[in-house]
């Protein structure tokens, strides 16, 4: 199967070795590990480098060669100023909307193509430089007859096959990996993988980010802690997105920070409250918060607010998941490691029989470290690791719908931490996820609950003594069926004693038989009558 995707691992293995980013890691351990190098370094690329292979660009360039998925990876890593090297990551942050434009004489014929007329009807000015280019789209500024500003996002020509043939082999590498490593099956790296594809597909149709930025714009409307832009519908089809020009600095900007007095420790609590609002109200979150995709407004330096860009990809969580996730948030910032375990438990993440003590005990030796320290000393990698380790040892099942919340909320740490490094994301996110549980799940919530069906409750009052005979019927109809069976069974163990000692008998006669051919104390043809009597019987 793998030979099928034999051309694009070469075109990846050039790559890998042009660029040299086995140096990046430490070495794998292991022989299989040495293999794995030693493999990386015959091709000839590998020794004809040269001074690219010494560049702080290299990661960048590397990533911007292999294409949408690999760029996708970039931008996760350029949150996290924790893994990699200042001026790698420097370079990285280039891939969330300074990678290389396709021409733009191609963007402008795809937008008189999918508007059916020629720019100048369209608009009134249409900048042929880029603003932004990124790895599914790039982004043209524009005016419309009525004077609005505007941008105009365009798809990459040919980037949904690109996504489709990568995760191809995704999907078959992962496959391979829960065959030949049964370990990793319970993460469901395959299932995850094919989710993931729907997901970047979900991003090469404009028309669903379209949709995805209006609900969110309902959701944060009049909101002063985040603002979206509005979308033109009229100017958007699967392929182009025209939406609001919005005016403001990228979330790292720093140096503009300082300058008009923004308080980064206000913007990082914000960012977490709007994280928190989104997972827990809207139950509708957006899953690419790298900093590409997210400015903040300058107009009010006392009051800053973030502006939401690229709504392409979203998350939710269907209900019981949603308040597992909260109940588990709770414990954690509460200190309370056996309610993890215990909630963890009823979810069905852990498999019957774990050791429910062992498992609270590990997650208390993992956890507690974590949670005394400011998020600047938190070790966010190897903490993961350690989480994933004790969910491979205890076969623990991660769902997989959780995959894009982690993804989530590894930008948003990433964006924290470097906002405001002392930031207390425990002491900030309690008294959310306790209100929000209450609302849920408390007296006023059931109160609600129940005055919100009463009048299907009472419309249904005519219907109860014929459910509750048909129950009735049901449960004795169920118990003549118990009763039939169990009278089977004991006839079936009945005849089954009747054999054995048939069985035993038999035996007997055999064993006689065969004695009294060999000794000799009955003719051989009694002893054959005997034996054959025996074997009749066991025959029965």
């Amino acid at each position: 199967m793998m030979l099928t995707h034999l051309p694009r691992l070469l075109a990846i293995w050039t790559v890998i070795a042009r660029y040299r980013l086995d140096t990046l890691l430490p070495p794998p351990p292991g022989v299989r590990g040495t293999l794995l190098i030693m493999m990386l370094r015959l091709h000839p690329a590998w020794w004809l480098a040269g001074a690219r292979a010494r560049h702080p660009a290299r990661l960048r360039e590397a990533f911007e060669e292999l294409g949408p998925l690999f760029i996708k990876l970039g931008q996760l890593l350029a949150t996290r100023r924790d893994l990699l090297p200042a001026n790698i990551l420097d370079e990285l942050v280039k891939l969330q909307d300074q990678v290389p434009p396709f021409p733009s004489r191609i963007a402008m014929a795809i937008v008189e193509t999918e508007l059916n007329a020629p720019l100048k009807e369209k608009f009134s000015r249409f900048d042929e430089q880029p603003l932004a280019a990124a790895s599914i789209a790039q982004v043209h500024t524009a005016t419309l007859p009525d004077g609005r500003e505007v941008v105009v996002k365009i798809l990459r020509p040919g980037v949904a096959a690109q996504i489709r043939q990568d995760m191809a082999l995704l999907r078959d590498l992962t496959a391979w990996l829960e065959a030949s490593f049964p370990q990793l099956a319970q993460f469901h790296p395959h299932r995850i993988a094919r989710d993931y594809e729907q997901t970047l597909l979900d991003e090469t149709d404009l028309l669903r980010e379209a949709a995805n930025t209006r609900q969110m714009r309902k959701n944060f409307l009049n909101s002063d802690m985040l603002y979206v832009p509005e979308v033109h519908d009229a100017w958007c089809t699967t392929n182009i997105m025209v939406a609001e020009r919005i005016y403001g600095v990228p979330v790292d900007d720093h140096a503009s920070f300082a300058r008009l007095d923004i308080s980064r420790q206000q913007l990082a609590e914000k960012g977490f409250a709007i994280f928190f609002t989104q997972l827990l109200n809207h139950n509708f979150f957006h899953a690419d918060m790298h900093p590409g995709n997210v400015f903040v407004e300058t107009a009010n330096p006392a009051n800053p607010r973030y502006i939401a860009l690229d709504v392409a990809i979203v998350g939710h969580l269907a209900r019981e998941d949603q308040l597992t996730v909260a109940r588990i948030a709770l414990a954690l910032v509460s200190r309370d490691y056996g309610e993890i375990i215990r909630v963890a438990y009823r979810a069905g993440w852990l498999p019957p029989g774990a050791n429910l003590n062992q498992l609270t005990n590990e997650v208390q030796r993992i956890i507690a470290p974590v949670l005394e320290k400011p998020i600047d000393q938190i070790q966010f990698g190897p903490t993961l690791l350690a989480v994933l380790d004790m969910a491979r040892e205890h076969h623990l099942e991660i769902p997989v719908q959780l995959v894009l919340l982690i993804k989530t909320l590894v930008h948003v740490e990433g964006l924290g931490r470097s906002l405001y490094p002392a930031l207390d994301i425990w002491t900030l996110g309690r008294p959310l996820l306790s209100r929000w549980l209450n609302d849920q799940i408390g007296p006023s919530a059931l109160i609600k609950r129940l005055s919100e069906q009463a009048p299907a409750l009472i419309t249904g009052l005519p219907d109860m003594p014929d459910l509750v005979l048909d129950a009735l019927t049901q449960m004795r109809q169920n118990g003549q069926w118990q009763e039939r069976q169990l009278r089977e069974f004991s006839t079936l163990r009945q005849e089954m004693r009747v054999a054995r000692r048939r069985d035993f008998i038999a035996l007997l006669g055999i064993g006689g038989g065969v004695m009294m051919i060999t000794s000799g104390t009955a003719t051989m043809l009694g002893g054959m009558l005997i034996g054959i009597a025996g074997v009749w019987r066991i025959s029965r």
